[in-house]
């Protein structure tokens, strides 16, 4: 269990500071949105 949180703090960490900025962030959790909707309304059809 210990492991499972480290790994996660440290990817994490990793997708922060590829980040850059919070509007970067933003920016991604948005198309990452946009990505599973988009995959979710083509599983309905």
């Amino acid at each position: 269990m210990r492991k499972l949180i480290v790994l996660g703090v440290v990817a994490a960490a990793l997708a922060t500071a590829a980040c850059n900025t919070v509007s970067g962030i933003g920016r991604d959790l948005s198309a990452a949105g946009q990505a599973v909707t988009s995959g979710s309304e083509r599983a309905k059809s």
